[in-house]
């Protein structure tokens, strides 16, 4: 058997499918994966072959580049579109199914290319709040129209939007392909019931949605810390972790965040990210990173500050670590509330935090009883949902 993994953004959307894939190759299944160009060295380490779809997102998503032009939008939306009709048939070939993830318009272009080859498709969403619901707006990322407040009628919106963008690129490869025009985009890309790769407890499924839970898409991550990374922890008391990812224009919130944590008696390990964050000074009690084992390093620091992206707060929340969460766009407002609901930390309502507003934030994160409740929701997350996932792509093509 034969399983093509595809999916568009950062190191976050491919992650969890590299867990799927392992997953699937422990049944006996082939996988090759569909993704941006820059996961080949992590497709690597895992042995999944990787076909390049997508752009550089560095480039992407670069600060103080202009905002593209109108023409050059929709451009560049055709071009995400004609991209996955370019490249995605060839992957496919010999393929008995297909699992999605990420940006719904290329996903909505990877089912075309499942239909027309005839194999099954699915979707998966890393959280709750991608799948329309009555409990839920769209993505702050999105346009909205000013003074609605019924998110119904948002998601609406949202979806005409969306056809707008991207029905004709679509269905114009469509048609050079023999297939019919597909009318709500939405619902074709979702499929009838998507799957939600999140955990139940930190991003229950809403009771209006017919989506199949599985759990979070991970794997246990074995690699060591760098020697100097754990001689620095060994030095002194645990640290507060502080990274942006993938976001860029976050040197401000990195610097109150030290600052904030030097307040309250704590060193601090700063992650790089793609921002390539600096440390403000060359005091002994900062140490920064680039990209490491979060598993491990989660559970030897005090706290976790972060904008809250589906990964790191799975990660964090099963390190059984405190979290402050400043949100920035996409799902990220949703975690930052469910980490405050359910005891495990604090959310930071504004992606500029000062001095105060993250200091008292991190006072809630570092609190005894924050720890103690982490501790609580971590033994809960169990569910290894990539092996889930894996039965249900394995008895759909039985």
């Amino acid at each position: 058997m034969r399983v093509l993994l595809s999916t568009s953004g950062s190191r976050g959307d491919v992650e969890p499918l590299v867990a799927l894939a392992v997953r699937l190759r422990e049944r006996g299944a082939q996988v090759r994966m569909c993704a941006p160009p820059a996961s080949a060295e992590r497709l690597a380490e895992v042995g999944v072959p990787l076909v390049p779809v997508g752009m550089p997102q560095r480039v992407m998503l670069q600060d103080g580049m202009p905002p593209p032009s109108p023409e050059d939008e929709r451009r560049l939306e055709a071009g995400l579109v004609a991209m996955q009709f370019d490249r995605v048939p060839a992957a496919a070939e010999g393929c008995d199914a297909v699992v999605t993830t990420g940006e719904l318009a290329a996903a909505a272009a990877v089912r075309s290319v499942a239909e027309k080859a005839g194999i099954p498709y699915f979707y998966a969403a890393y959280s709750p709040v991608y799948l329309p619901s009555a409990h839920f707006q769209p993505p702050l990322d999105e346009r909205t129209e000013p003074g609605v407040t019924d998110n119904r009628v948002l998601w609406e919106q949202r979806h005409h939007r969306f056809s707008r963008r991207f029905g004709g690129p679509l269905n114009s490869r469509r048609a050079s392909i023999g297939l019919p025009p597909v009318e709500n985009l939405f619902d074709y890309a979702y499929t009838d019931r998507p799957w939600l790769a999140a955990d139940p407890v930190l991003a229950p499924v809403q009771p209006d949605l017919d989506a199949v839970q599985t759990g979070v898409w991970g794997l246990p991550d074995e690699r060591p810390l760098s020697a100097e990374l754990a001689a620095f922890l060994d030095a002194g008391s645990a640290p507060v972790y502080v990274g942006f990812g993938s976001a860029t224009g976050t040197a401000d919130a990195a610097s109150v965040a030290i600052e904030a944590s030097r307040a309250a008696g704590r060193r601090v390990i700063l992650s790089q990210g793609w921002a390539d964050l600096a440390l403000p000074d060359d005091r002994d009690d900062c140490f920064a990173v680039e990209e490491t084992n979060l598993q491990v390093l989660f559970g030897r620091v005090a706290a976790v500050i972060h904008p809250g992206s589906a990964g790191t707060t799975h990660v964090a929340a099963r390190a059984a670590v405190p979290q402050v969460v400043i949100p920035r766009y996409t799902d990220q407002p949703y975690f930052a509330v469910r980490v405050a609901e359910l005891g495990i930390g604090a959310a930071h309502e504004v992606a500029d935090p000062t001095f105060e507003s993250l200091s008292a934030a991190l006072a809630t994160a570092l609190a005894p009883e924050t720890r103690t409740r982490a501790k609580a929701v971590a033994a809960t997350i169990h569910a290894d949902g990539a092996a889930v996932a894996a039965e249900l792509v394995l008895d759909t093509v039985k």
